[in-house]
């Protein structure tokens, strides 16, 4: 079995910071981080070759030069293989066109069973890339997996819903996009940290690999733009209401009038 896992190298929200006036990102200094949910996927694929035999996990990514080290973090976690898309053609691509491009590279590797994807990326959080990815290969995709279990080409899904979850049966091939549930990532070990580093390849592939037209990738092939990019302001001290019901409604009421609100 060959399973593919996309993952996408994202800045720590928990660093991020916006410029106040320009209302862009301010990168320097801000840790880039596996996707938190693209690590779930990845531990999902890596459970299945753990349990069953003759799996093999390959890891694919589009991003800049730095990516290769979240490519090798994957590596040392236990994938077999890791592709990095990249090239200035692929740059500013919103989710139609980075969809274009991820899909392009998997039909290169062919012969796949299961394509693993995150929910969603911190960074974005639109949920969308994955979804996409399945409709331009044309394969069944099932969202928001929390369990998964095999018995030959046939797999037995758990979806999560607001109120429960949904049991899926589906056939290979086929695109998941994980949740937290389906598996807390492993650490790196000793030997996948040596193997990743001195043993294995990063395969780069650049845009003329995929045999795909300029006008699909990149940000002249995105129908979508980002106006603006800002921090809420913060909201003011509330106020602490005492007394007896009465005191406390008439007080509000006089204060919602102050305001204008009534």
């Amino acid at each position: 079995m060959k399973i593919v896992v996309c993952v996408k190298q994202v800045p720590d929200t928990n660093e991020v910071k916006i410029d106040p006036i320009k209302g862009t990102l301010i990168r320097e200094g801000i840790p880039s981080i596996l996707n938190p949910d693209d690590a779930n996927a990845l531990e999902g694929a890596l459970q299945l070759k753990d349990k069953y035999d003759d799996v093999s996990v390959t890891v694919l990514t589009m991003g800049p030069p730095q990516a290769d080290d979240m490519l090798r973090e994957c590596l040392a976690m236990g994938a077999d293989d890791a592709i990095h898309l990249s090239g200035r053609e692929f740059a500013g691509g919103d989710t139609w066109a980075t969809s274009n491009a991820i899909a392009a590279g998997i039909k290169q590797i062919e012969d796949y069973d299961i394509i693993f994807a995150g929910r969603q990326a911190i960074d974005g959080d639109t949920a969308q890339v994955g979804p996409q990815i399945a409709e331009r290969l044309g394969i069944s995709q099932v969202t928001y997996v929390q369990d998964l279990k095999i018995d030959g080409d046939k797999l037995t899904i758990e979806r999560q819903l607001e109120d429960g979850y949904e049991v899926i049966e589906a056939k290979t091939p086929i695109l998941l996009t994980a949740i937290k549930e389906l598996g807390q990532p492993r650490y790196m070990s000793v030997k996948g940290i040596f193997d990743a580093y001195g043993q294995k390849e990063v395969n780069v592939w650049g845009f003329d690999h995929l045999g795909i037209e300029k006008e699909e990738v990149g940000l002249n092939a995105s129908p979508t733009r980002v106006k603006k990019s800002f921090v809420p302001s913060p909201k003011g001290k509330g106020v602490m209401l005492e007394g007896s019901i009465k005191d406390m409604t008439d007080e509000l009421v006089i204060e919602l009038k102050q305001k204008y609100v009534i």
